[in-house]
């Protein structure tokens, strides 16, 4: 464990290690002390990036995960909070200066509404787009998109279609299930 157990009762926060990386959880209520005192006082100086995760079966459907980093020892550290569709997450633009983009891109492409942010607007896809593309239940087809037709010469709006043919794999290996002869190995089958 990397902090102690009175530090985390400060912050009603529980620590354990995911894939050899510590993973702080905290309330939302929590979160902003937090990442004041691990920038302040424990030299996570560096957020390297907000990440949101959608667990739609969830009654709080969302993860919002903040990677830090203490540069002065090399250590990274993942704090994790998590909300629902209406609750929203105290911006920590604030303390680190490059959180406003990440929040951004997480309210672009989950929804996550993030209080307090000053610039909150989408980022990544139309001002006009409907929905959150990284939600898990955003559908493939039915929304409208904008771009530009360089043959017309004008914006066009067409439906999105979002093409999923390459999810249907056959699991052979390259060697197997082959029923053409590649050129030049028309001489080792007629040597069997």
């Amino acid at each position: 464990m990397m902090f102690e157990q009175n530090f985390l009762e400060k912050f009603s926060a529980s620590e354990e290690t995911i894939s050899g990386q510590q993973v702080v959880t905290v309330g939302i209520s929590n979160l902003v002390s937090l990442m004041d005192t691990l920038r302040d006082e424990c030299g996570f100086v560096q957020l390297v990036e907000i990440a949101g995760v959608d667990y739609p079966e969830r009654p709080q459907r969302f993860e919002v995960i903040y990677m830090l980093l203490n540069l002065k020892r090399n250590i990274r550290l993942r704090v994790r909070v998590v909300t629902d569709e209406k609750t929203p997450v105290p911006s920590v633009a604030a303390l680190y200066s490059s959180a406003g983009w990440f929040e951004r891109e997480a309210w672009d492409m989950y929804g996550i509404l993030f209080s307090d942010n000053p610039d909150l607007r989408r980022i990544l896809t139309d001002y006009g787009f409907e929905g959150h593309p990284q939600r898990k239940d955003f559908p493939l087809t039915g929304y409208v998109e904008l771009r530009y037709d360089s043959e017309q010469k004008r914006v066009v709006y067409e439906p999105v279609k979002l093409n999923q043919a390459y999810r249907n794999f056959d699991y052979l290996s390259p060697w197997e299930g082959m029923d053409y002869v590649l050129p030049g190995d028309e001489k080792a089958a007629g040597s069997k």
